[in-house]
């Protein structure tokens, strides 16, 4: 098992129908299309419409493309792990539901909760398991349903969230391909800035904290702003000079799609030109944990077995890190 890898072999996703645009936007509170695409960068988000449908509608669906795409039987598959910051239920796990759903029996599942780290968090947990040896197939999703905690009667927050699900296959492989390097980090500052008030054990759900608007996004835009501007681009740096790898070596950098400012500023730190930059936050806008999978998704028929992607986020908590990926397959 010795210098075994874990390769994504395959990628899923799911996408909402109905589209919140900016003029709608417009209409439910004080804001503009100029307004938020100068300071965001986002046209139009997806939102889950379905009445009594949460997060695990989404991820059902991109893992059943996912396992379509693989030829992959559900009772192959050994874990899922799902990113989210918006489960189902507070108990059980969102993975349990999904998994439920789509057919797997003989493996096992469990939440990880990293903000919009979320996905990078829980492909390091997954790839670690395959490059121990232990299993074989293992699916990482990442998933939101940002519409269900985002109060649209706050114009900070309201235009930045969609919801979305993507998922990914990792499978063990000799060749030098796959993850090749891990980078994580946090700071627990970040709570103040960029939380949820109420809903949690310290403040449980009442009539109270549901009068108060507690129950939705809160944040703090400029200190995020400015931690997300620096760490994500002070860790995709020093991946680069890690592995001794210059912006010609890089084939695309796969930020977390909050902002466009961010991406721009991360980018540019790293000498990236704008078309070796992954961005769908136009269509999408930021749906957390789905970011980098949905951005995946998007460029799948551009990529090539071996070249070479930095994946780069930064969330609540406050979450960062990076990870350097080495891609496993051509486009069919």
């Amino acid at each position: 098992m010795r210098g075994q890898k874990a390769a994504i072999t395959g990628i899923g996703a799911y996408i909402p129908d109905y589209i919140l645009t900016n003029d709608e936007l417009s209409n439910m509170m004080d804001t503009s299309d100029e307004w938020i695409m100068t300071r965001i960068g986002i046209k139009e988000r997806h939102i889950l419409k379905e009445e009594g449908e949460g997060t695990s509608f989404m991820g059902e669906r991109a893992v059943n493309q996912l396992l379509e795409k693989t030829n992959t039987k559900p009772e192959e598959v050994d874990i899922l792990i799902c990113a989210t910051v918006t489960p189902d239920h507070v108990f059980p796990a969102t993975a349990n539901i999904i998994a439920d759903k789509v057919g797997i029996k003989n493996g096992f599942g469990f939440d990880v909760n990293a903000g919009c780290s979320g996905f990078l968090y829980a492909l390091a947990t997954g790839a670690k398991y395959v490059e121990s040896g232990m299993y074989k197939k293992v699916i990482v999703v990442g998933a939101d349903k940002m519409s269900s905690i985002v109060d649209y009667t706050d114009r900070t927050v309201a235009p930045i969230f969609g919801d979305g699900a993507g998922a990914v296959m990792l499978e063990p492989t000799d060749d030098n391909y796959g993850v090749m390097d891990i980078i994580l980090e946090s700071d627990g500052v970040g709570r103040h800035y960029l939380h949820q008030k109420a809903g949690g054990s310290v403040k449980p759900p009442s009539h109270e904290s549901v009068d108060a608007r507690e129950h939705y996004i809160y944040q703090e835009g400029q200190p995020v702003f400015k931690w997300a501007v620096s760490k994500m681009a002070d860790v995709s740096v020093e991946m680069m000079k890690k592995h001794n790898l210059t912006s010609d070596d890089i084939r695309y950098l796969v930020p977390h799609q909050a902002n466009m400012r961010i991406i721009s500023a991360t980018a540019k730190r790293m000498g990236l030109d704008p078309h070796k930059v992954m961005i769908n936050i136009d269509r999408y806008g930021n749906t957390t944990a789905a970011t980098l999978p949905l951005c995946m998704w998007d460029y799948e028929k551009s990529l090539k077995k071996g070249d070479n992607l930095i994946l780069s986020t930064f969330g609540a908590g406050f979450t960062w890190g990076a990870i350097y990926v080495k891609w496993a397959y051509d486009p069919e």
